[in-house]
């Protein structure tokens, strides 16, 4: 029988290539995210495409926890448990403290925050049920460091860690691991969507951003691809990170090394 893999903000970027990985892997798929109905049932089929399992995608909005519950539950019934959890649902907002709108705020800490532990709130008990699970937090090389104008994202992110260590201590006899992967920058679109806004507010130019803003502290000087962070996905998703459990994978070109 198929593991499955439920895995948010998975119909673009990180999430998408994610959602791959397990697909390639013979996983059942649980897609989560906005988008076009022809781009979701695009994803659905190129997915559906490479796995021997099933493909679904879920609507849940983030910021909702009705919703992420019925997502939870949807898989479940659908799959009959859920073997690998990926928190992987984002959005950036950049902007000084004092100017940084709450509602944006807001929203940036359900999504990169809330919505992990409404996730894994409801699927941990499956996991227990089923004797297995492994949990995966998609947090960032901000989960470890700080940078100017992102306030709430590195709040988020800094939060996730913490998550993820106190669900590992919680899990840690229950053949269940919990542990973050902390990618630097990947030029994903939400990344390629602050671009605009970081040279904007530094008063530089776009090719400056990329070079001395967001490839800055990444000492290879290179973006880092999704398929490295779905591979870390994949093994910690494996028998051979059984023992591997509330940590993280930092996959940052050197950044945190620094």
């Amino acid at each position: 029988m198929p593991r499955t893999a439920v895995i948010t903000g998975s119909t673009s970027g990180i999430g998408l290539g994610i959602a791959r990985a397990f697909a390639t892997d013979g996983a059942n798929v649980v897609v989560n995210g906005f988008g076009e109905p022809a781009a979701i049932e695009a994803v659905i089929a190129e997915l559906s495409a490479l796995t021997t399992g099933k493909v679904i995608h879920h609507p849940a909005d983030m910021t909702r926890p009705d919703e992420i519950e019925d997502m939870i539950s949807t898989a479940a019934q659908k799959f009959g448990t859920i073997d690998v959890l990926v928190n992987n649902a984002g959005i950036q907002h950049v902007a000084k403290i004092e100017e940084f709108p709450p509602e944006k705020w807001d929203q940036l800490i359900a999504i990169l925050l809330s919505s992990a532990f409404h996730t894994m709130r409801h699927t941990i008990p499956l996991m227990k049920s089923a004797g297995k699970g492994r949990i995966i937090n998609i947090a960032s090389a901000h989960g470890l460091v700080a940078s100017p104008f992102k306030s709430a994202y590195v709040a988020a992110k800094h939060g996730i860690m913490g998550l993820t260590k106190t669900a590992a201590l919680e899990l840690a006899r229950e053949n269940i691991t919990v542990n973050a992967i902390c990618p630097g920058f990947v030029l994903t679109p939400l990344v390629e969507k602050q671009i605009p806004d970081q040279a904007r507010e530094k008063g530089i130019s776009e090719a400056q951003v990329k070079d001395e803003v967001l490839l800055r502290l990444q000492a290879t000087k290179e973006f880092v691809g999704i398929d490295d962070v779905a591979s870390a996905a994949l093994y910690l998703a494996g028998d051979a990170a059984r023992n591997i459990t509330g940590t993280h994978i930092s996959i940052d070109g050197g950044w945190t090394a620094q």
